[in-house]
């Protein structure tokens, strides 16, 4: 194992983020981890990674730090707040972000980070989700400069199906975006069809294998229609995380002046499961609205 491999520090063990720390120890690294909630962490410094005390403790001991948390308020929280990352970087380090922010946070963010303490900041944000994370096939899109992307050759080796250098600083959230207009549209195009098929009194499950490999496949069809039919909603995806995507997406549009009228349609409907109370809830549950009301 080569230095660099061997030093690399994680923070936030959420869904997405303890799945990727999982799936660093599996690859042979030695991961340091830090979360707010240190019980998220028992299980995984069992596979053997090692705590820290705090965001720059873990600073000091990597070259990398990969950062997967729930927003940008968190994020700015762990690099700039009281011992965070800024207080131990230098410009042999890098920061790999895997959160998903809003585009100018990050520019401004990666900016503020090089300046006080020479450290880069790669936007690396992911789709796939955990069981993509598990199997390091998550597909990521990168902003920053090409020198710094190569030098994280091996954190893309480790976790990547695809790592694809879009950009400057804050491209890779861009695309993001992006990918989240055409995932959650998707989502809410697959609930509504799988109510409509149970109501037309079709099975259902068969869905997935009847229209593999034409036009409708997908991978989302898959995967999330089958949850859907068995009323499965084991978390993959929470739905006020979902809706905080959308809100950025709002913002980029604004700014770009891009219609967005199909994506504006289904925000009104990730903002009533939130409403409702399901934030916290898998986003499968969506097909709930287009089901017969149950006593």
């Amino acid at each position: 194992m080569n230095n660099e491999k061997s030093r690399v520090g994680c923070i936030g063990a959420g869904v997405l983020g303890a799945a990727i720390m999982r799936r660093l120890i599996d690859c042979g690294f030695a991961p340091v981890v830090w979360n707010r909630n240190r019980e998220k962490l028992a299980d995984l410094l069992k596979a053997g990674a090692s705590e820290t005390s705090s965001p720059a403790e873990l600073t000091r001991s990597s070259a990398f730090v990969i950062s997967c948390v729930s927003d940008g308020a968190a994020l700015e929280q762990i690099v700039f707040g009281e011992d965070g990352v800024a207080l131990a970087g230098s410009a042999d380090k890098v920061l790999v972000d895997m959160s998903t922010c809003a585009v100018a946070q990050t520019q401004d963010m990666a900016t503020r980070l090089m300046n006080e303490c020479g450290m880069a900041w790669l936007d690396a944000p992911i789709s796939g989700g955990a069981p993509a994370a598990l199997e390091g096939k998550m597909a990521v899109m990168v902003g920053g400069q090409p020198d710094v992307f190569e030098r994280a050759r091996p954190v893309w080796d480790a976790l990547a199906g695809r790592a694809t250098l879009m950009g400057p600083t804050g491209a890779g959230q861009a695309t993001k975006m992006i990918n989240q207009v055409l995932v959650s549209t998707g989502l809410a195009i697959l609930a509504e069809a799988c109510g409509l098929a149970e109501r037309a009194g079709i099975d259902a499950a068969q869905i997935p294998q009847a229209l593999a490999g034409g036009r409708a496949d997908s991978r989302q069809l898959q995967e999330m229609f089958p949850k859907m039919v068995a009323s499965d909603f084991s978390i993959t995806g929470r739905a006020a995380l979902m809706l905080k995507d959308l809100e950025l997406i709002h913002d980029l549009a604004r700014d770009s002046g891009a219609p967005i009228p199909l994506t504006a349609n289904v925000t009104e409907l990730f903002r009533k499961m939130v409403a409702d109370g399901l934030g916290d809830r898998d986003n499968s549950e969506m097909v709930n609205f287009y089901r017969p009301a149950r006593d």
